[in-house]
């Protein structure tokens, strides 16, 4: 029976073809994923105690981490938001976390969205991150639908060291990401 190799493996199996592909001189060039800032806003939860609990502990669930409240800069009156109100909640992962989380958004939870396509390349900006909106965080397996009372979403950006969108979208594709295929 072969065993499944997460995608940590999967980088260190091909960074040198990555790096012959690239055609870059040194192997510490080859681009890499740095960390996983994963947020959500808090704003239509602001005044309800037990949502934002619920939220912490969702968030808490799926990264194994304690998520970081964050605050307003500035006011804007027209949100009716005043400065140094929380309107946000972020968790940023390195290390074997970061590994974990991506091992199960890309083999678990990206898998169990509705009608999903794929990754648009769109979601790659120029400095070489990919950024992935989640309508609702039930798609993760530690969360128990039923037991969701206040459905949020994520945003989910992947840090890379790829200089640019053609780099990143190698460096994606090669770990395995299901990207969509450019028209």
């Amino acid at each position: 029976m072969s065993k499944v190799k997460t995608i940590k493996e999967q980088y260190n199996d091909s960074v040198e073809t990555l790096q012959k592909e690239l055609n870059l001189s040194n192997v510490m060039l080859v681009p890499r994923i740095e960390k996983i800032v994963i947020n959500t806003g808090i704003g239509r939860f602001d005044k309800n105690k037990e949502a934002l609990a619920e939220i912490e502990k969702a968030l808490r669930d799926i990264t194994g981490q304690q998520p970081m409240k964050t605050k307003a800069r500035q006011s804007i009156a027209g949100f009716k938001v005043r400065e140094g109100q929380d309107v946000g909640m972020k968790v940023t992962l390195h290390g074997t976390r970061m590994w974990d989380f991506l091992n199960r958004l890309v083999s678990t939870a990206l898998p169990r969205v509705r009608d999903f396509q794929g990754v648009e390349m769109r979601s790659i900006d120029d400095g070489g991150n990919l950024n992935i909106g989640i309508k609702e965080h039930v798609i993760f397996p530690e969360i128990v639908a039923e037991q969701v009372k206040n459905p949020f979403g994520l945003q989910v950006t992947v840090v890379s060291t790829a200089n640019n969108k053609e780099e990143a979208q190698k460096l994606f594709k090669l770990l395995g990401f299901p990207l969509q295929k450019e028209e």
